[in-house]
């Protein structure tokens, strides 16, 4: 056993934003500017429901609610993708990520499941130096419904051709978690966008602060 009552996982699934890098801040600020610019101003409690989500599904469920144009959605959307963009340079590892999927590579298989689009993925793979360990990328570009659906974990483990059983999922977001539960995944929650009480409720399994201490879970 591994993880206290856990069986020892086959493969490892990765979350990207705000596991292997520390990106949501950087997209909250593209999209907080963005929609300044178009004299909207939401609530934190937004911003926090739609961690782990894409844009593509937040800006048309938000703003459309709001009464804005599929038209004028698309041009908010331009306009928080080259804000992004022109602080993307900022962008940094989450601590201890990169030597972590190079210790799990020699333990396990490896894949990520990331609701990103292939261009934000490029970048944090290449910030991170650690694509190549990845047996299997999947990315916005190859499901369709995204977190808290489970898809892009099934989509996954179809390409791994493993089961539910023997997949561990790390994941930082209330979304990723219920996704990863929904998929019948062992969800690992890492506080690096939400605290310790908040990634339980959302279903994990386990909790850690850093990626020494799931290290010492596994080993």
């Amino acid at each position: 056993m591994s993880g206290g009552r856990f069986s020892t996982p086959a493969a490892l699934i990765f979350d990207m934003d705000g596991v292997l890098v520390d990106s949501e801040p950087l997209h909250k600020r593209a999209k907080e500017e963005a929609f300044r610019r178009f004299g909207i101003e939401l609530p934190e409690s937004v911003y926090d429901s739609y961690k782990g989500r894409p844009d593509a599904t937040m800006l048309p469920e938000v703003l459309g609610a709001r009464g804005f144009s599929a038209a004028t959605i698309a041009e908010i959307s331009q306009v928080k993708r080259g804000l992004f963009e022109s602080i993307q340079h900022e962008l940094r590892a989450v601590p201890g990520a990169a030597e972590f999927v190079n210790w799990a590579a020699s333990h396990y298989r490896l894949a990520l499941a990331t609701s990103a689009t292939p261009r934000n993925r490029e970048l944090a793979l290449r910030i991170v130096n650690v694509g190549h360990l990845f047996e299997v990328i999947v990315d916005s570009s190859q499901h369709r419904h995204p977190k808290p659906e489970p898809e892009v974990f099934q989509v996954t483990m179809g390409k791994l051709g493993l089961t539910p059983a023997d997949c561990w999922i790390i994941e930082d977001s209330v979304n990723g978690l219920r996704a990863a539960k929904s998929a019948g995944c062992v969800a690992a929650g890492i506080t690096t966008t939400f605290d310790r009480a908040t990634l339980s409720a959302a279903g994990a399994d386990m909790v850690v602060d850093s990626f020494p201490e799931l290290r010492d879970l596994l080993a």
